[in-house]
């Protein structure tokens, strides 16, 4: 009998955290995991391969279409014009505000409502489509999960309000099951984003593991039906990377502060434009994209390569970068850094997508321009440079870890521990220079056309 109990009270044991695992219902909710994950990963599938289309149609196909020989230097800026106009009217006139905010991070908390799906959809396609500088993991995560949640409503309206949230996870482990290289980098994501610990950990996360498992089946099984490709992070080759020796612990210290700092610069720029693109959300949103479209074209026509390498979420570029890092000087790579990391200052802030590519991108060309300093080797400074600037943006660094490493394939194990000591450096400089995050319900965005005033 404890102190606090009542005479004669017997004690009451603790609620068992794991009582739900032995019921039969969550045999039933692994079922359903399993059921969901085939079609919402046939649907990510094709949403990727929409987008993958499109890019090259708009930006190369397009042009010619209309009487041009090749694409020409000023293309970008209708291209992001025509952006920001679907994105900002999207926000503005439908339902919910296109997605999560990708200024304020990776955000997990919650499904959206049905209605909001299309919103999403639509900015999102306009958003990776046409050259904004976003990822599409942040999109697919809420379209899973909103999708998720709506199937099983339709078919089980009364599904308790747990088990509706397991199933909502387990749609967003489908989604971006094979998007991040791998499915446990997808897990680890979602559950360093959502915050989940403690017992519900394995409650959610052997429902998503189960439809991650069956989201990267459906991806290969897509990828051997259609050709198109996998749509999964991977590096076809990446140089041998040696035992970590003294300098190069010293240089993980070098890049963990270098991408604190700017990865700190570039979330605090966001959010102050964000706040100033909301008040005008349409109007300042294709401001924000001719912004990123002059920044392309003038890394385009200061080095004479191509604007695209500014443009785009840069998920597909990783790999040309490091295989034919030999073709980019110190200059280049510099104007690239600045340029690019603008364009996703900008793109934060007015647009809809996920901050996981462009920061892996950056980070990966400023290591590689530190690789060409005495004491660092290539891979090791790529790898470091994705892993710092990765925890920076996201503030995850189990997630930065492993994308970092799993991605390098065997030479990722050499690397790991300086990549740890730089993501540890980063992140904890980040935390203390940041912002702080918002406490309290957020204020939404206005909606619909602006109510007349006498």
């Amino acid at each position: 009998m404890s102190a606090d109990s009542p005479a004669g009270a017997p004690d009451e044991p603790p609620p068992d955290p794991f009582a739900l695992v032995r019921t039969r219902g969550y045999v039933g909710l692994l079922v359903m995991a399993a059921a969901l994950g085939v079609p919402i990963s046939a649907a990510a599938y094709g949403f990727l391969a929409l987008v993958d289309e499109l890019q090259p149609w708009t930006y190369t196909s397009l042009p010619k279409a209309l009487g041009f020989r090749t694409t020409p230097p000023w293309w970008p800026l209708p291209l992001l014009a025509v952006a920001g106009l679907l994105v900002g009217a999207t926000i503005r006139y439908l339902p919910g505000i296109g997605g999560h905010r990708p200024a304020e991070g990776l955000s997990t908390s919650g499904a959206p409502k049905p209605r909001e799906l299309p919103g999403i959809l639509l900015a999102a396609v306009a958003t990776l489509a046409l050259g904004a500088v976003l990822g599409p993991e942040a999109p697919l995560i809420a379209l899973g999960s909103g999708t998720a949640v709506w199937l099983v409503r339709l078919l089980k309206p009364d599904l308790p309000q747990q088990a509706v949230a397991v199933v909502g996870a387990a749609g967003s482990f489908a989604a971006v099951s094979t998007l991040l290289g791998s499915p446990l980098t997808g897990a680890f994501l979602l559950m360093e984003a959502s915050g989940i610990g403690g017992p519900m950990l394995g409650i959610v996360l052997v429902p998503g593991l189960l439809a991650a498992g069956i989201g990267s089946l459906v991806f290969i099984g897509l990828d051997s039906w259609t050709g198109l490709g996998t749509y999964s992070l991977a590096l076809p080759e990446v140089p041998h990377a040696h035992t970590p020796d003294i300098a190069e612990f010293g240089w993980a210290l070098v890049i963990g502060l270098a991408a604190a700092l700017v990865g700190t610069g570039i979330r605090r720029l966001a959010l102050l434009a964000q706040a100033r693109v909301e008040r005008h959300r349409v109007t300042a949103t294709v401001l924000m994209g001719l912004a990123v479209a002059a920044l392309a074209i003038a890394y385009a026509e200061g080095t004479g390569r191509a604007a695209t390498e500014v443009l785009y979420s840069g998920q597909s570029a990783l790999g040309p970068l490091v295989a034919n890092s030999a073709e980019f000087s110190v200059g280049t790579l510099a104007l690239l850094l600045a340029c690019k990391g603008l364009a996703y200052c900008a793109s934060l802030s007015a647009f809809r997508g996920g901050p996981i590519f462009p920061a892996m991108f950056l980070g990966a060309a400023g290591g590689i321009a530190l690789s060409h300093l005495p004491g660092l080797d290539l891979t090791p400074a790529f790898a470091m440079g994705i892993g710092a600037m990765s925890v920076t943006m996201l503030g995850l660094p189990l997630t930065s870890v492993l994308l970092a490493t799993l991605l390098l394939g065997s030479q990722g194990l050499t690397v790991m521990p300086l990549v740890i000591v730089t993501v540890v450096v980063a992140y904890v400089v980040s935390k203390r220079l940041g912002p702080r995050p918002t406490v309290g319900p957020r204020t939404p965005e206005p909606h619909g056309p602006p109510t007349p005033t006498r």
